[in-house]
């Protein structure tokens, strides 16, 4: 069976979604790519192994890969309630991740179709980011797949740390099947008081791109949650920082 060639769907109307994120500094874009491409990294995101990742003890992520999470169950499940125990008077995430740019890097997964995703996102997404945000200074793209269960969240962030200068633009890939809007999980854009200004249920075949700074967070999944909610994320860089 043929690999397709990851691209932007042609049919997609770049000006259009340009005019909606000047206006408000957020577009989401249906249909992103054609469905067999769609469907293709749909399919690697379903089936790729994935590490887990938190918030440590330090404020540093911590990433564990499966042989590490499952060699102490009890003391990763002491270390987790703790980190959310933190979020509540601080920022706490959790939820299972592959790291795109690292995997790449270290030629992880060697002669997996994963890796010409990583290169896309550097060359032809970086080009429509670019145009549809209107930042010629977009230079880079990096990016992680990212599996959120039941429980798993991000707390509310803006996005800027002290060694994230050169974030432009966040952006997410959204393949998730079939969500249930009781599910949770769901991309959440806040203002000054606290109030939920936009909330975009976890969505298949769709890119979504907000400014940064913005304070936006992930509603925790639902126990009930059928299916994992998958997307591919990251930010549209310059060519200072990391």
């Amino acid at each position: 069976m043929s690999v397709p060639t990851i691209r932007i769907n042609p049919r997609v109307k770049a000006a259009a979604a340009r005019a909606d994120y000047m206006r408000a500094g957020f577009v989401q874009i249906p249909d992103i790519f054609e469905p067999d491409v769609a469907e293709h990294i749909a399919t690697m995101l379903e089936t790729l192994p994935y590490d887990l990742a938190f918030e440590g003890e330090d404020g540093r992520p911590v990433v564990l890969k499966p042989d590490q999470t499952a060699s102490d169950a009890d003391a990763l499940a002491q270390r987790t309630a703790d980190m959310i125990r933190r979020s509540g008077n601080g920022y706490g995430f959790i939820y299972r991740v592959y790291p795109l740019i690292i995997a790449y890097l270290e030629q992880r997964d060697p002669g997996h179709p994963i890796h010409r995703l990583t290169e896309f996102l550097n060359a032809e997404f970086v080009a429509f980011g670019a145009f549809v945000t209107n930042q010629p200074a977009v230079a880079k793209a990096d990016g992680q797949l990212t599996r959120y269960g039941p429980g798993d969240f991000i707390g509310l962030h803006n996005d800027v740390g002290s060694e994230d200068s050169d974030r432009l633009t966040a952006y997410t890939l959204g393949f998730t099947r079939d969500w249930r809007p009781d599910w949770g999980g769901q991309l959440l854009f806040h203002d000054e008081n606290g109030d939920v200004t936009r909330g975009y249920i976890p969505r298949f075949n769709t890119l979504t791109l907000f400014s940064v700074p913005q304070m936006h967070s992930v509603a925790p999944v639902a126990p009930y949650a059928q299916r994992p909610r998958h997307s591919v994320v990251g930010w549209l860089r310059n060519h200072q920082g990391r």
